[in-house]
């Protein structure tokens, strides 16, 4: 166990990821410098869909490959490729398709589920240590299928589940309403995640770990982080756009997407690309929900969180720079009152963020195969959240040169 003489830790990224390593460092006796060009909690985790979602499912793979063809095509698919974007993301889309060789796919499956079988039981004890055991609710999500047709589609992600010993409830058509009134009768299928639990305020959640990181020591600098350099007496040190250092004996890469730019800088380029997702917040709804709701044909999720209900997720690939298209929520805010019949949409706000994904779906957790005393956590795609006190706690343990509690082999950042 590390103490207060193991040194020092700059942690660049104040998302959740970020946030939830310079707590768990700081409380571990190291002393942390959290880095974000912006206030904690400001960048993608403000709009997350605040679901700890365990049930892990590959990206790519046969059935999706099926699918993608109409998805790209269709402006209010799950899936939607700006075209001039198309020659920039090929490499990437090359690699996406690879990953879904049976062989590859089983690694991936093994890997993500490795992460998802201690990720609850994480996210409880970093709760319970930040004080803040509250913020999460203990109502799990129902993924709902309105046709038969839907839900023998999604059966190979239920067997999945089964494989790996995941807990889940089928539901028929007259058990649906017991759980959740407010879905449509319509609805053919339910299944019940009774782990897949919610956070109440995702934006406030990353508040909280970095305000009890700062009360146990750690301080924030404010900056944009432009590279990372070693100098000969082995410190390391993070050198701001605006002409600042923050120098540690370890660093933490944790900036999202932006990492792959620090990675570069590197020498260790990574596959990291944005997959730009939307929410809807609807403050005066209309209805309120006990369960978060995920519609797996359409790819978005209801979830009550942020004193409101919010309406979100699907995948548009358009890269950093390109302005949002607010058409995608909105699309989905009327998917989402077709299976909700009482929802009302006022007051209400929209948001886009940018997630950081890798092509095979699972993040990087690992030290940098260059350089001694620097460490990434990115790449966590749709599950930063999920995944964020799990990537903390082995984060922990390497920096402190600890054994970690799963094997890192598969997240490590040199396997592309």
């Amino acid at each position: 166990m590390a103490n207060e003489t193991n040194g020092t830790v700059a942690v660049v990224g104040a998302g959740v990821v970020g946030a939830s390593i310079a707590f768990e460092l700081q409380r571990r006796g190291f002393q942390v410098t959290l880095i974000d060009k912006g206030e904690p909690g400001r960048g993608t985790s403000y709009g997350n869909m605040a679901s700890i979602a365990l049930d892990f499912a590959a990206g790519s793979g046969p059935s999706t490959w099926k699918k993608l063809p109409r998805w790209l095509i269709d402006p209010e698919g799950p899936v939607w490729l700006r075209p001039s974007y198309a020659p920039k993301i090929l490499p990437w889309f090359l690699r996406f398709l690879a990953a879904g060789r049976p062989a590859r796919l089983r690694e991936i499956e093994d890997a993500g589920m490795s992460l998802s079988k201690i990720a609850l039981a994480d996210f409880r004890a970093m709760l319970d240590a930040a004080g803040a055991p509250e913020m999460m609710t203990e109502e799990g999500c129902l993924a709902i299928y309105e046709t038969e047709a839907e839900f023998d589609a999604d059966r190979g992600h239920l067997e999945l589940m089964r494989r790996y010993g995941m807990e889940f409830e089928v539901l028929s058509n007259g058990a649906i309403q017991h759980y959740e009134p407010t879905l449509s009768p319509k609805i053919a299928r339910a299944v019940l995640l009774p782990d897949n639990k919610s956070i109440r305020d995702p934006y406030r959640l990353v508040v909280k770990l970095a305000d009890a990181a700062r009360a146990a020591g750690a301080t924030f600098v404010s900056g944009q982080a432009k590279t990372v350099e070693r100098k000969a007496d082995g410190k390391t040190s993070v050198l701001l756009e605006n002409g600042g250092r923050v120098e540690a004996d370890n660093i933490v890469l944790a900036a999202g997407v932006h990492t792959r730019f620090l990675a570069e800088r590197l020498g260790e380029p990574i596959p990291l690309e944005t997959e730009r997702g939307y929410h809807t917040q609807i403050m005066q709804p209309g209805i309120s929900m006990r369960y978060s709701v995920i519609w797996p044909h359409r790819a978005f999720m209801v979830t009550p969180t942020a004193g409101g209900i919010r309406v979100g997720g699907n995948v548009e690939l358009a890269g950093l720079t390109a302005a949002p298209d607010f058409r995608r929520p909105r699309v989905l805010v009327r998917h989402a009152q077709r299976i909700l019949p009482g929802l009302k949409v006022q007051d209400t706000s929209e948001w886009m963020g940018h997630r950081p994904a890798l092509p095979d779906t699972i993040p990087i957790i690992s030290p940098s195969s260059k350089m001694p005393g620097v460490f990434y956590a990115t790449g966590h795609g749709h599950l930063g959240l999920t995944y964020s006190a799990t990537t903390a706690r082995l984060i922990a343990h390497m920096v402190a040169g600890d054994r970690t509690p799963v094997d890192i082999k598969p997240f490590r950042i040199d396997r592309f």
